[in-house]
């Protein structure tokens, strides 16, 4: 992933906020490299990690796909009815044109690391601009990490390209092999 931000897309309401969303969900914009990771593999991750069985309470937490072309849009429909072949019940996954998405506010956004305070700390230093944070596909990618998405092995691969201090680096890596060790049945 080069980058993630989280805001508000699919209303009419201008400028939404969290407390004022009108019309909008919340939801994730992705910027990735489809050399590396493809769209239809990306709909796969967002097939696994959601729950998409039962009707949102409200239109700010539904299950809505954006799509941005023709192409997306027919990947992301064959996605679901592929799913929804093998699924006992309805999915209510809504498949809707990007438009315009809406960036939540800074408290929102990398919500993950900003739990872990002192690699937060060492981000702040390197991001003295809120901005830079938000649009930093090394923050993105500590984020993803800390939320338990990408393994140890993974990580090992890039870690000296996140701009963490040693420590840093130890504190995340000693994170994510707790994590793996959890994802081994016993």
């Amino acid at each position: 992933m080069l980058r993630t931000r989280v805001g508000y897309a699919g209303g009419n309401r201008r400028n939404p906020t969290y407390y004022n969303l009108g019309d909008h969900s919340e939801t994730v914009q992705l910027d990735f490299d489809p050399e590396k990771i493809s769209y239809p593999e990306l709909l796969n991750i967002f097939r696994e990690s959601h729950e998409p069985f039962s009707p949102a309470s409200s239109r700010q937490y539904m299950s809505i796909i954006f799509y941005h072309n023709d192409v997306q849009q027919r990947l992301a429909m064959d996605s679901l009815q592929d799913r929804q072949k093998n699924a006992k019940r309805r999915i209510y996954t809504e498949i809707s044109l990007y438009q315009v998405f809406n960036l939540a506010e800074s408290y929102h956004q990398k919500y993950y690391l900003r739990g872990v305070r002192d690699i937060m700390k060492e981000f702040a230093t390197i991001y003295t601009a809120d901005a830079d944070f938000i649009n930093s596909t090394a923050a993105a990618r500590v984020n993803g990490y800390i939320a338990g998405n990408g393994g140890f092995l993974q990580l090992e691969s890039e870690i000296d390209t996140l701009g963490l201090s040693p420590a840093g680096k130890k504190r995340l890596t000693d994170m994510v092999r707790a994590m793996d060790r959890e994802k081994v049945p016993s």
